[in-house]
């Protein structure tokens, strides 16, 4: 498997360094290439070529919100997954729409930074749990939530399904339901998978939107 090539926007080269670290330490991620502002970082990418971007928000010469849209032109198949201190809805939404396909905060980096990759290489929209709904309710219209062709769908699934899916909208990880359940990750997995196809859905954000719609989440 060819590794994920991750580069790191962040002013603090302490925190560049544990970020490093950490994912240089799996088989799966390298870092290859770390910068400390925005510019900086646009120069990098061009022969970096990084499949992840860990960008933080507060950085000297061009912030992360104002280089993002610089960085979807420049290099446009790259993820970017925001990293950062602010536990702030306005600063959600901006990046969302600005084209971040994650939202982590640092105080949770190490939990769960290595979910959000994985996440977002998937194609999945991750957001930390703290702010999903605020996300959410931008999303999903007013009133969206007594259809009953969704209830019909919601009743087709198992109890432990049902259970699954509800912890997987609210942010959890496999290995986290699994210890809450007793059960495995690879079975907290095909459940998640059955429920999934069951509804339809192919992704968190897509659930995560239907357990809203469907006052799931109460």
């Amino acid at each position: 498997m060819t590794p994920i090539r991750i580069v790191l926007a962040d002013d603090h080269a302490v925190l560049r360094t544990g970020l490093a670290a950490l994912l240089n330490a799996r088989s799966d991620m390298t870092v290859v290439g770390e910068a400390a502002d925005g510019a900086e970082l646009l120069a990098l990418v061009e022969t970096a070529r990084p499949d992840v971007i860990l960008l933080d928000l507060t950085m000297p010469r061009l912030g992360g919100l104002e280089v993002l849209p610089l960085l979807r032109q420049r290099i446009p198949a790259a993820r970017i997954l925001i990293l950062t201190m602010h536990q702030d809805e306005g600063y959600l939404r901006r990046a969302i729409k600005g084209g971040a396909a994650g939202y982590v905060l640092k105080k949770a980096a190490d939990v769960e930074l290595i979910a959000a990759i994985q996440a977002i290489m998937r194609g999945d929209l991750y957001v930390h749990p703290s702010l999903t709904r605020a996300l959410l309710e931008d999303i999903v219209p007013a009133g969206h939530g007594s259809a009953t062709d969704e209830d019909d769908l919601w009743a087709t699934l198992s109890e432990r399904e049902q259970e699954v899916l509800q912890m997987v909208a609210l942010g959890h990880t496999s290995r986290e339901i699994a210890d809450q359940l007793a059960v495995s990750a690879k079975t907290v997995d095909t459940y998640r998978a059955r429920g999934m196809e069951k509804l339809g859905l192919r992704s968190r954000a897509a659930l995560v939107r239907f357990a809203l719609a469907n006052g799931l989440l109460e």
